[in-house]
Formats: C-alpha cells, sequence, structure tokens
C-alpha cells in the first residue's frame, strides 16, 4: 500500500510540474514568428506587414480621466497584415492599473495562442526598441504605474457556427421563406383565375352586351366587378375555383394567411388597430412609449456597465474581478453620466426612474386583456369557461410566441456568422445564454432566471407581461362571483406588489435612479425583471379596462373634476420624475425614502397614464387627446411589437461592428437614435407581414388555432 502511494505522489508531482513549464513557455512557431515580427519593425525600412500590425497596436489617447482608458486598437487593420509566414491577429490584453480597468487591443502573428499571448505580455518581450508596446498609463492619469494583467481573449479571424447555429439560421431561413412560397403560389392561382375568367366575360359580352350602367350580365345574373369574385378576396370557400394540386380547403387558408398579399392588407391603414374601436389614445401612447424606450436602448447601450458578461463567459469570480469589467463604448463616460445625472432632460433617454415606458405598455396591456377576455365572455353566452380560458392564453402565445423565437433565433444565427469587433462581449453573452437557456424564451418564464443567463436579455418583458396576461381570467372570475371578493383580492395583490418592491429595495439597498441603476446587479437581478414586483401597473390595467367595458355612465360630469384630474396627473408625473433626481446617489444603508419611492413610483406613474385613458374617453382630453387620436400613429402602433423586439439588434449590430469607441454629445446619440428607428420601422414592417401576422390570421375552419 505504501509503495502505491509514494508511486501515485510522484506521478502527481511530474504532472503538476510538465503543466507548470507548458503553461509558462510560448510554442515554439509563435516565438519564431514573434520575433520576426519584433525584429521587422525595429528595421530602419520595415516590410508593410510589420508597420500594419504595429501602427493596429492600441494606443493612449485623451481624456483618459473622462472615461477614455481603453485603448481598441484597429482591429481590421491588423486582420489586413500578412507575411509569407504568417497574418496578423487581434487580441485584446486586459489590465488594471490602480483604480482604473481598461483593454489594450494588439496584433501578433495568428500562430499564437491565448496562452502565448499572455505569456509574451508577461515576460515583457513585447518592445519597439527600448521602450514597452503595452506601456502602462502616466501614474499622473490614473495615481499609479503598476500594471496588473487580468486576462488575455484573441478574436478569432475566421467564424465557425455550431450545429445549434445552423439550426437557428434555418429556421429564421424557414419562417420568411414559407411566406414567399404562399406568395408565389397565391399570385400564380390568381393568375390562372384571371385567365380562365377573361374568356367568359368576352363571351358574356358578345352573348348579352352590356347594358346601360356597364353591368356584365352572364346566365341571368350581374356582377359589378367580377375580379373581385375570387374566394381568397372575398372570404368565399371558393370550390367552384379549387386549383389543381390543393384540393383541401385547409391548404387554400394557410395560402391566404401566408400570402403578402393578405398579411400587407391594413398595415398602413388609419382605421382603429383596437378590436371593437374605441379608444383612440391607446395608439399614440403606445407608439410614444415605444420611442421612448428605443430611446433609452440607444442610450444605454453603448455605456452599459457589462461585468456580467465578463464573468458569466470566462468563469470569473471573487473579488479581484468583481469589479473589473467596465466595458464602456463611449470614450467619455465619466462626462456622459455627470451631465445625464444632473439635467431632468435627459429623462427622455437614460435619466430617472428607470424606463416607466414599460409601466405604461403592462398598464395597456392589462386594459387590452380584461377588455379582450369579457369580449369573448359575450360571445360564448356569458360563460367562463375551461376551454375559453385555454383559448384566450393560446391566443396571447400565438400572438406573441412566432416573432420571438424567429428574433432569438435570428440573433443567435447574426451572432454566429458576424466578424465583431473589439466591443463584443454583450453578444458572446447573448449567445452563449441562448445556446443553454432557450427553453425558457419558449415557456416564457425567462425573467425567472438570474438575469446574466437571459436569452436575448430584452425579451424579459414578454415573459412577464404573459405571465400577468395568465392572471386575467383569475381576476374576471371573482368579478363576476363577487365584487367584494374581486375588490378584495386585487386591493391585496396591489399592496403585495408594493410592499414586496419597498422591502427588496431597502434590504438589498437598490438604487431608484438611472444611471446608478446600471452598476447594480441585484437592481435588474432582484427587482426590475421579476412578476412580484412589476404586477402593480398591470393590475390596475385590468382595474381600468374592466371599468370601461362595463360601465353605464361617464365617471366625470363637472369641468372643475375634469381640471382636478389633469393638475393631480401631471403633478404626479412630473413628481416622480423630480424625486429621482433628488435620490439619486445609491444609499449606503437601507433607506426608507428609497424604499417607499420604489414600491410605490410605477403604481402612481400607471395611474397617472390611466387618467390620461379615461379623460380622453369621457371627452375632458382636449388638445392631449387629438394629439394622441391622430391617425399617423396607427400604422405604427401595427408593427410595434415587431419594433421593440428588433430595435435592440440594430443597436448591438452598430456597436459590434464598430472598432474605436462613439463619443458622447447629445447630437451624436440623436442621430444614433434615429438612425437605429428608421432602419427598425423598415425590418418591422418586413417582419410584420412576414412572420407576426400570418399566424393571427392562420384559421382552420371557422376557428382560430
Amino acid at each position: 500500500m505504501a509503495p502505491c502511494l509514494v508511486a501515485f505522489l510522484l506521478f502527481a508531482g511530474c504532472s503538476a510540474a510538465l503543466e507548470n513549464k507548458q503553461a509558462t513557455t510560448v510554442s515554439q512557431k509563435c516565438s519564431e514568428d514573434t520575433d520576426t515580427f519584433l525584429w521587422e519593425i525595429n528595421q530602419d525600412s520595415p516590410k508593410e506587414y510589420a508597420v500594419l500590425m504595429y501602427d493596429a497596436f492600441g494606443k493612449m489617447g485623451s481624456n483618459v480621466k473622462g472615461g477614455n482608458a481603453n485603448q481598441p486598437g484597429l482591429l481590421q487593420q491588423c486582420r489586413s497584415a500578412h507575411s509569407p509566414a504568417f497574418s496578423g491577429q487581434y487580441c485584446q490584453v486586459f489590465l488594471r492599473q490602480e483604480t482604473v480597468q481598461y483593454f489594450v487591443g494588439i496584433c501578433l502573428p495568428d500562430s499564437c495562442g491565448e496562452e502565448d499571448v499572455q505569456m509574451l505580455v508577461l515576460s515583457g518581450k513585447l518592445e519597439f526598441g527600448q521602450n514597452s508596446l503595452i506601456p502602462p498609463s502616466p501614474s499622473i492619469l490614473v495615481n499609479g504605474s503598476t500594471q496588473e494583467m487580468i486576462m488575455t481573449h484573441c478574436l478569432s479571424n475566421t467564424v465557425a457556427p455550431d450545429a445549434s447555429d445552423v439550426t437557428c439560421l434555418f429556421v429564421c431561413c424557414a419562417m420568411v421563406a414559407i411566406p414567399l412560397a404562399a406568395t408565389l403560389f397565391t399570385a400564380m392561382i390568381r393568375w390562372q383565375r384571371n385567365r380562365e375568367v377573361r374568356p367568359t366575360v368576352e363571351s358574356a359580352c358578345l352573348n348579352t352586351g352590356l347594358n346601360l350602367y356597364g353591368t356584365i350580365k352572364i346566365n341571368g345574373s350581374s356582377n359589378s366587378n367580377i375580379n373581385s369574385g375570387s374566394s381568397e378576396e372575398n372570404g368565399n370557400d371558393g370550390s367552384e375555383h379549387t386549383p389543381v394540386g390543393f384540393p383541401g380547403s385547409g391548404v387554400r387558408r394557410c395560402l391566404d394567411a401566408f400570402s403578402l398579399q393578405t398579411t400587407s392588407q391594413g398595415i398602413f391603414s388609419t382605421s382603429s388597430s383596437i378590436p371593437g374601436g374605441g379608444y383612440s389614445s391607446l395608439n399614440g401612447i403606445r407608439v410614444l412609449s415605444l420611442l421612448w424606450i428605443i430611446c433609452g436602448h440607444s442610450a444605454q447601450f453603448p455605456v452599459i456597465n457589462n461585468l456580467g458578461t465578463a464573468v458569466h463567459y470566462f468563469g470569473l469570480r471573487g473579488g479581484a474581478f468583481s469589479d473589473f469589467f467596465k466595458f464602456i463604448f463611449a470614450d467619455n463616460y465619466k462626462d456622459w453620466k455627470k451631465t445625464v445625472e444632473h439635467n431632468p432632460l435627459h429623462v427622455l433617454t437614460i435619466s430617472g426612474p428607470v424606463f416607466l415606458a414599460v409601466d405604461t405598455f403592462l398598464l395597456l396591456g392589462g386594459l387590452l386583456s380584461a377588455r379582450s377576455l369579457l369580449g369573448s365572455i359575450n360571445r360564448a353566452e356569458d360563460k367562463l369557461s375551461p376551454s375559453l380560458v385555454v383559448s384566450y392564453l393560446c391566443r396571447r402565445i400565438r400572438r406573441i410566441q412566432p416573432l420571438h423565437l424567429f428574433v432569438m433565433c435570428l440573433t443567435i444565427g447574426l451572432i454566429s456568422v458576424v466578424h465583431w469587433g473589439p466591443y463584443w462581449f454583450p453578444f458572446m453573452d447573448t449567445m452563449m445564454d441562448c445556446k443553454t437557456y432557450w427553453w425558457a424564451n419558449l415557456l416564457l418564464i425567462s425573467n425567472l432566471l438570474p438575469v446574466h443567463e437571459i436569452c436575448i436579455p430584452w425579451t424579459w418583458y414578454l415573459s412577464l407581461d404573459f405571465q400577468c396576461y395568465a392572471t386575467t381570467p383569475l381576476l374576471v372570475y371573482f368579478y363576476r362571483l363577487n365584487r367584494g371578493v374581486f375588490l378584495m383580492v386585487a386591493g391585496a395583490l396591489l399592496l403585495m406588489t408594493t410592499v414586496a418592491s419597498a422591502v427588496i429595495t431597502a434590504l438589498l439597498q437598490l438604487p431608484v435612479f438611472q444611471p446608478s441603476t446600471l452598476t447594480s446587479e441585484n437592481y435588474v437581478l432582484s427587482y426590475y425583471v421579476r412578476p412580484h414586483t412589476r404586477y402593480g401597473p398591470f393590475l390596475i390595467g385590468i382595474l381600468i379596462g374592466i371599468y370601461l367595458t362595463t360601465k353605464k355612465d361617464q365617471l366625470l360630469k363637472q369641468k372643475w373634476q375634469a381640471a382636478l384630474g389633469w393638475f393631480c396627473c401631471l403633478s404626479v408625473m412630473a413628481s416622480l420624475v423630480g424625486l429621482a433626481f433628488i435620490l439619486r446617489e445609491t444609499p449606503a444603508h437601507p433607506s426608507v425614502s428609497h424604499a417607499l419611492y420604489q414600491g410605490l413610483h410605477r403604481q402612481l406613474w400607471a395611474l397617472a397614464v390611466t387618467w390620461i385613458i379615461l379623460a380622453c374617453e369621457e371627452g375632458y382630453g382636449g388638445f392631449i387627446k387629438s394629439l394622441l387620436s391622430l391617425g399617423f400613429w396607427i400604422p405604427l402602433s401595427n408593427i410595434s411589437f415587431a419594433c421593440y423586439l428588433t430595435h435592440p439588434v440594430f443597436i448591438i449590430l452598430y456597436i459590434g461592428l464598430q472598432e474605436t469607441p462613439i463619443h458622447y454629445t447629445d447630437i451624436n446619440f440623436m442621430y444614433l437614435f434615429l438612425g437605429h428607428l428608421l432602419l427598425t420601422l423598415v425590418a418591422s414592417y418586413v417582419f410584420t407581414v412576414l412572420v407576426e401576422k400570418p399566424y393571427l390570421l392562420l384559421k382552420w375552419g371557422s376557428t382560430s388555432f
């Protein structure tokens, strides 16, 4: 037994020594190629590839104190350098110098792996003359000259999609190809029918002639527009014109549902997009809230603190890395933060309360869900049956899931085939999370996962919305059972979400102010995406939806009531924004004021928006109703769901393809917002008619799927 133990210890010691030796040496090929590159740049007339590689190294810029610490270098220039024996490979070296963390882009031969790069940096071999190619920042700027290397990472010169990436790309192509094929088949069928109809018309004209009013008489009947008689346009069964190879009515209905001839109808209509009409102000409220969110994301994404991504991707743990990865895309991040923290005008982008527009969406969702369910109950002979509830929930799934899953697959596919720039962390994180936690998006429970594990992070709202949506039948049941019980249940739920938000904020010392929330992982993890803290606005929406659907008389009967209501509404909105600035500091200890604000501000915002809807519905909206009811909003409202899902894709594409950071100015961010918005509107129209609407229109017999 003892000899075996000695042999085991000797073997383990030799293995550890061998691994340590391999970890501290550079591969022969990498060493030779690096020596060639370093020798070349130190010549009087270096070759072109060496000049390109040296020039691609990151170098310190101005405004380090303002946040411009990163030195990204030039990725594409590095990759364009080719010697007879190797090509340039772009790598990033992540460093800490006192309290400043930053990365430096370097260009080395592609024969070097990440371990080789790390050893080359640690050995101090990368020098030009007597100067390091990765010099420390001057101590006058960073209060210290000692560099600490955290890690290295090299960006591959090639893309290699795996099986899951290929599957996602195939799904996207299939979901686009099916409507295009249906469009082609529908066009061919209509062309064939027109050919069949034309000789019949000509024969009828010869035999019976035209009457004085231009009506074509065929076998004693008349039709003022023969082309309108096709089954696709009038909704007839079309059995007389069944095309060869399409004997079943189900196939024809699928062709109709997926063809662009059908799905493109009504998108640009200025008629109300809300089923049943009414609520004309909702379209304006929805679109303005969407624009607020897109504007906020356009400002937030470039400056987001991406600690969770690096921790998740590289497996970094512990205090040594907990404050390292502030991966900022703006070269004057500190200036930006100072500006938005002290200027209330930036509440339209990323300042003050955190995305109150989301609470407006939740309010509208609750209102429309209650109205939809009550309408279904009326059509079902005033019965709230289990089958009706299942149908109600299935309609919601059919409404959101096709486009949701399409965008998820599209994002994964794009991430796998795009050559990303130095600011690539958020996209790698998204790809890895999707490959592991895609099922959470499918089941609409992604907001229940830890925030750094959510696939396509902005889709957390869809899960929250559906979870809230599923509570509507229960509340409507209590409303129909007993009004007193209903009010008790609604009051208890509202109290629960208010208390939960306040207690969580106090215990975890959460901030209530943007951009301070960007540096608090607990804010999103424990508060922002959770149903028990965000349910309040949706519940208020259900209450106002039930009231507006069942009311007999107007609530507002006097002008003074309307004036008082508008004063309270605008005062509440202004106070919520102003208080966020007063409470902008993250509390160091449990704070009653922060807890009360966090617990109440979203419900109060929802009540203020509720007043706007109610006043507009009861004729006291004035010019605000005229503005929110403009027909201009309706086409935008028709594609708003696709806009919400697709706009972050364009933002991350823009950021991920950049080689250098953006300089924050108001005009720069305004142009970014307008550019993202234009691309989003165009793409959203395409995705609405190709992906979203076909599944909404798809029917079997007289019943929707």
